[in-house]
């Protein structure tokens, strides 16, 4: 019997592919390079699967031009990479990686927010400079994070287990909002509080982001938005690029509106905004959120069993679209 045909888009640790090599025919993208749309369709032309990420859009125009294709499984706990109405429409599966990040993203993002509130880049940036000649008092004073009000903008896993760390950790407040409200249950274990969208901006002292981008959250947090937080109110984005209004995030920066801000994801990425780089009171890192070897090789063990187990069984373990 003919194994499936496997396109993997991108580079992945040398055990999963061996795994996908023993159960699939694969084309395997040693070179690690970000295909283009027209050379991503050339290459899953006649494939019936494909293990994605988040630089692979699988959108109309390459479900057209690949109707042998029948799942793709994204390294990734986000799929806004994917038309999931589209691949809905045509029968194809879309899979993504729940549970297995959740841990190592709330812990990066309380760090990324911790960084942000005591301007650790900034200061390492003034150390490194050899500007540091004399202690004084004021020096990078930053914004507590112990016994302030945590605000939490999306409440799904990852934002419950920072409300966790921040509760029960750090003694803070925990606000929130999201679409919908937390049972009690879920709320008592995060000692969080459900308020309004505009309550959050206003009262919290430091903001997460960990809401999944949609077309609808797109800008959630524009220049209206930021002029409803306090001075003293630092921002972390470890959600998705384009839930922030990137360019009014720079001004806002540079005019007080708010004291710092911390982003691990950013609009058209790996492209940035070139003027987040020239503003001091922000913390920039490369999408790493989940990089921890074992939280990354759980999200490829897992975006690997899907395929499997759709081929085997009929059904993949963590889809994301039904019908």
């Amino acid at each position: 019997m003919n194994k499936p045909s496997l396109l993997i888009a991108r580079q992945i640790y040398p055990e999963v592919l061996a795994k996908l090599e023993h159960h699939f025919q694969v084309d395997y993208n040693e070179s690690d390079e970000v295909y283009s749309k027209e050379i991503l369709i050339q290459k899953l032309s006649g494939k019936q699967a494909a293990m994605t990420t988040g630089t692979e859009r699988i959108d109309e125009d390459v479900l057209l031009a690949c109707p042998q294709l029948k799942i793709c499984a994204n390294i990734a706990v986000g799929y806004n990479n994917f038309d999931v109405a589209s691949m809905t429409a045509r029968k194809v599966t879309a899979t993504n990686t729940p549970d297995v990040l959740t841990e190592t993203t709330a812990d990066f993002g309380f760090a990324l927010m911790m960084a942000t509130a005591r301007r650790i880049a900034e200061s390492e940036h003034f150390l490194r400079q050899g500007l540091w000649k004399k202690w004084s008092l004021d020096m990078f004073s930053g914004t507590d994070v112990s016994g302030s009000t945590l605000g939490i903008l999306g409440m799904g896993r990852i934002g419950q287990a920072i409300a966790k760390r921040g509760a029960h950790g750090f003694n803070m407040r925990v606000i929130y909002h999201n679409r919908s409200q937390l049972s009690d249950t879920l709320e008592q274990a995060c000692k969080a509080q459900y308020v309004s969208k505009e309550e959050l901006l206003k009262t919290c002292d430091h903001l997460v982001l960990v809401l999944p981008y949609s077309p609808q959250a797109h800008h959630t947090i524009g220049e209206s938005e930021l002029k409803m937080m306090k001075p003293s109110a630092t921002l972390t984005n470890i959600a998705r690029g384009g839930i922030v209004d990137d360019a009014a995030l720079v001004r806002a920066l540079r005019a007080g509106q708010i004291a710092a801000a911390g982003l691990d994801v950013f609009e058209n990425e790996p492209q940035l905004n070139p003027e987040l780089l020239t503003v001091p009171n922000v913390v920039l890192t490369p999408h790493i959120a989940s990089a921890s070897r074992k939280t990354r090789l759980a999200m490829a063990e897992l975006a690997a069993e899907n395929l499997i187990s759709f081929f085997a069984k009929g059904q993949a373990l963590t889809p994301v679209n039904h019908w």
